[in-house]
């Protein structure tokens, strides 16, 4: 038996033992001798699982003593009578230690080094290692993150770009050289706030066979990414300025290609490669709804030969036309919530990503709310991000729209 079974049985009976008290305890908190004796034998198993799982612990020391070095490498940068640096601030292990243990008891007992995290807006900024590790899960999940350009800012982010560039004309001798302009124009990423609530409840909080670190970060960076995804892809269609502008809305606006027909077809999809610039097809990839890729998988070229290349290496895209293509659910689908065919809609993108920027203003902010829920024994969790993007440079993505 290895240790994870162990601490997976361990769980179990502890789920096992809270069920038990709740339904044989009378209102007094006393049972039955019947009762004491059969909850005397769920502790008696969890305390032998616990013997086990110290004494695989103990040996797994034994083992790891084995195959220690006998000298360490030297992994920080040398300095002044080799003290090593410090980290300070919210990236100091104790701001990250009081943190979680100011979450376990509900913000009940707050430490002087949690001061350094007072969020302007209430609650407590998450620590650095934490916050970074959430910025990972969000890349993971968000496509947008993946492909775009995510930047830091402190205030609103302006952008600058060439709205009209100059061009040069041929002169006969001595002609005079007509002056030529170019015109320069901004972008500015703002702030919008995405948030999630979660229910702690007080067995997670004191149950120390939970990771509740893990349950934070996993938990609500999956909610926090779900939704930034659906705001980079299609938000802000309707011109509200409560999310980020999605890449579809950005890119429909300023041009794209009609299929032919009904259907996609193989000429659509080649005359989408080739509308888009040449210096943008160099890192270009599509973006299309799952459902639409089992359409595009049955087209062939003329020599019958498909134009899907699955991937066959684990983790790298498949390829359409040797660019690389990812999906996402919030992308637009070929028929409408009615069942009627998604006339005059983008369903799909292609070029350069990375010119989808993500501002991201400021750390993440995690509040305890002890009230709403004090009755059912529960704490509200939330915690909240404020973030913007937008599609800086429209003509490094061109869409496919259905034919209207």
């Amino acid at each position: 038996m290895d240790i994870k079974t162990l601490y997976e049985s361990k769980a179990k009976l502890v789920s096992e033992a809270h069920s038990f008290l709740n339904t044989h305890e009378d209102k007094d908190g006393t049972m039955s001798a019947e009762d004491s004796a059969a909850y005397g034998k769920i502790e008696q198993e969890l305390a032998n699982v616990e013997a086990k799982i110290a004494r695989y612990e103990n040996l797994a020391k034994y083992e790891s003593g084995l195959t220690a070095p006998t000298a360490r490498p030297i992994l920080n940068t040398p300095q002044a009578g080799g003290a090593e640096s410090v980290k300070t601030g919210r990236a100091s292990a104790e701001y990250r230690q009081e943190f979680l243990h100011a979450v376990s008891q509900k913000f009940k007992k707050v430490s002087d080094v949690l001061q350094e995290g007072v969020d302007e807006d209430g609650g407590y900024l998450v620590p650095e290692e934490m916050d970074e590790r959430l910025i990972t899960a969000l890349a993971e999940d968000n496509i947008m993150r993946k492909l775009g350009t995510v930047i830091q800012t402190a205030g609103t982010h302006k952008i600058n770009f060439v709205a009209t560039k100059p061009t040069a004309a041929w002169l006969d001798e001595g002609e005079t050289l007509t002056m030529s302009t170019a015109k320069f124009d901004q972008i500015a990423l703002e702030a919008h706030k995405v948030g999630v609530a979660v229910n702690m409840t007080e067995e997670l909080n004191q149950d120390n066979i939970y990771s509740l670190e893990s349950y934070l970060i996993n938990l609500l960076a999956e909610a926090i990414a779900a939704k930034e995804e659906e705001a980079c892809i299609v938000g802000n269609a309707t011109g509200t300025a409560k999310t980020p502008t999605g890449l579809f809305v950005t890119a429909t606006k300023t041009g794209s290609r009609e299929t032919a027909g009904a259907n996609i077809a193989t000429d659509d999809i080649i005359g989408l490669v080739y509308d888009l610039k040449r210096p943008y097809r160099a890192k270009a990839s599509f973006i299309m709804n799952d459902k639409i890729v089992a359409e595009i998988r049955k087209l062939k070229d003329d020599n019958k030969q498909y134009l899907w290349q699955p991937s066959l290496q684990q983790g790298e895209p498949d390829r359409l036309l040797g660019y690389p293509v990812y999906t996402s659910v919030y992308a637009p689908l070929l028929t409408t919530d009615a069942g009627e065919r998604n006339a005059g809609a983008a369903i799909i993108a292609f070029g350069d990503m990375s010119y989808y920027n993500i501002a991201d203003r400021g750390a993440r902010s995690v509040q305890i709310l002890k009230e709403i829920k004090a009755l059912s024994g529960m704490t509200v969790m939330k915690v909240t991000e404020r973030m913007d993007g937008r599609l800086i440079l429209p003509e490094a993505v061109e869409v496919l729209k259905l034919k209207a």
